[in-house]
């Protein structure tokens, strides 16, 4: 294998994929990527046995063929060297030479027969999607997924695609760890037979949620997103992304959701999240408990740690009723407010103990639920 290609398109191909490379060492050659050179150029493939990614690159081929070797190291290297192009050679034995300018590397290889398959894919029954509509309901929805929860599926981003008929349909990403929420949808169209005929429901893990929402930041172009029995298929711009969807059931978050109350508290979203930065300094540091007073026209928070001190600050406010105090984790509200672009924002709550409702201004496609916290 002999191939020449652009410093700057390798580059990107290993940025691409830093995040697929499975970091942890249960198999050694998962650390690895899988190049490929063909009459076509060069494809970059990395997997992790849950996610697979796989790009074609514009190359120079010399001698076709193909290996395995570190993503680290080869990202390392294209880091430093200056040269515009890049020529990888592979010896018999798999070991990698890399030339760039003067430099020269030699790095140990592996045999890309012993790199893990992804799955075959085809590009029939894939929807096309706005790519910053999809964005925006992976934005306002992954940051709710749990890490590392112990209920398995609660990891994971659902997804429901719901069709309308006529050629539409409703797209809804929701994310929950128990003790916070995310609901997003909007309306997608397509031509005849693009869009599914029943609902679509899979749950696919964090970690490819946080990997499609990386590769529609890079452009505008649109993305097709489609999904099997077990899996879900993203392709963008000669790019293939694919994902073992999670086993289990999603919780039943329409129950969750609270319905609108009369109780209604508006406020300015910049005042709202200044003020509990400000408050949160004081808070204590694992639980990140505010105190939320709510009076008409105004609400007061206040924090509180023994070992601290404590905070407080009022901000306007529209409200009508009877006040009340409850409390909330700072984080969880703060994390809601990041993917608010309105200027104001609506909490409704029936009591001090009932799940709080966030919602923007004029958007009913996007809703929050977080829990309060005893202060």
């Amino acid at each position: 294998m002999k191939v020449r290609i652009a410093r700057e398109d390798l580059l990107t191909a290993l940025q691409r994929v830093q995040g697929v490379v499975e970091k942890r060492n249960t198999m050694p050659i998962l650390a690895n990527i899988l190049l490929e050179a063909k009459p076509e150029g060069l494809d970059v493939i990395a997997t992790d046995l849950e996610i697979g990614m796989r790009g074609l690159y514009k190359a120079v081929v010399e001698d076709s063929g193909s290996v395995t070797f570190s993503a680290r190291k080869l990202f390392e290297i294209l880091k430093e060297v200056r040269d515009p192009e890049v020529e990888m050679t592979v010896s018999d034995t798999s070991w990698v030479t890399i030339r760039s300018g003067r430099s020269e590397f030699r790095v140990v290889g592996l045999p890309s027969q012993d790199y893990p398959a992804l799955p075959a894919i085809e590009r029939d029954g894939l929807i096309p999607l706005p790519a910053s509509g999809l964005l925006e309901l992976i934005r306002k929805t992954l940051f709710a997924v749990s890490d590392h929860d112990t209920r398995y599926v609660l990891n994971g981003l659902f997804i429901a695609v719901m069709p309308k008929g006529s050629g539409r349909a409703m797209i809804r990403l929701v994310g929950t760890d128990g003790h916070r929420l995310a609901l997003a949808e909007d309306e997608i169209s397509a031509d005849k037979g693009k869009l599914p005929l029943e609902e679509t429901q899979v749950i696919i893990p964090k970690k490819a949620g946080n990997e499609i929402r990386r590769l529609l930041e890079e452009d505008d172009s649109e993305p097709l997103i489609g999904f099997t029995k077990n899996m879900v298929i993203f392709r963008k711009s000669g790019l293939v992304l694919t994902s073992r969807v999670m086993e289990g059931n999603f919780p039943d978050y329409q129950k969750v959701v609270p319905k609108e109350s009369s109780k209604k508290l508006i406020v300015a979203r910049e005042d709202l999240e200044g003020a509990l930065r400000r408050v949160s300094l004081l808070s204590k540091d694992k639980s990140y408990a505010v105190k939320i007073t709510i009076e008409p026209d105004r609400m007061f928070l206040f924090s509180s740690n023994p070992d601290m001190g404590e905070a407080n600050e009022e901000i306007p406010a529209k409200f009508k009723g009877e006040g009340f105090s409850t409390g909330f984790n700072a984080k969880y509200l703060l994390d809601v407010l990041s993917v608010i672009g309105a200027e104001s924002l609506s909490l409704q709550m029936e009591n001090p103990l009932s799940p709080c409702l966030i919602q923007e201004q004029g958007n009913p496609k996007f809703k929050a639920v977080v829990m309060p916290v005893k202060v």
